[in-house]
């Protein structure tokens, strides 16, 4: 029998403390983050999207906050058209890479 895994969703409005709250059950569950900010995707949109204060581990694809790993941010140039599609195909590849390990 497969072992069934599973995802929490956190939604809300702007300023509402989602980000922490994610950090927070990431730590407690031993999980990662998937961010599904339609502004944050974007590289150097720091002011006014809210994107957290991480930092990117150098040689890899992979951004971190609060020593938690966090996908699906700050990697899209600003001109660059990004679709609903280009978001399903980064959030599919992290949960597969999350489910993985």
């Amino acid at each position: 029998m497969r072992e069934k895994k599973s995802v929490i969703a956190i939604a809300g409005p702007t300023a509402s403390g989602k980000s922490e709250l994610a950090v927070r059950l990431a730590k407690k569950f031993n999980g990662e983050i998937i961010s599904a900010d339609s502004r944050q995707v974007y590289k150097g949109l720091k002011i006014g999207t809210g994107l957290v204060e991480g930092k990117w581990i150098r040689n890899s694809k992979l951004f971190v906050y609060r020593d938690i790993p966090h996908y699906c941010v700050d990697y899209v140039s600003p001109k660059k058209r990004y679709t609903v599609v280009d978001f399903q195909r980064c959030a599919r590849h992290a949960i597969e890479d999350i489910h993985a390990r």
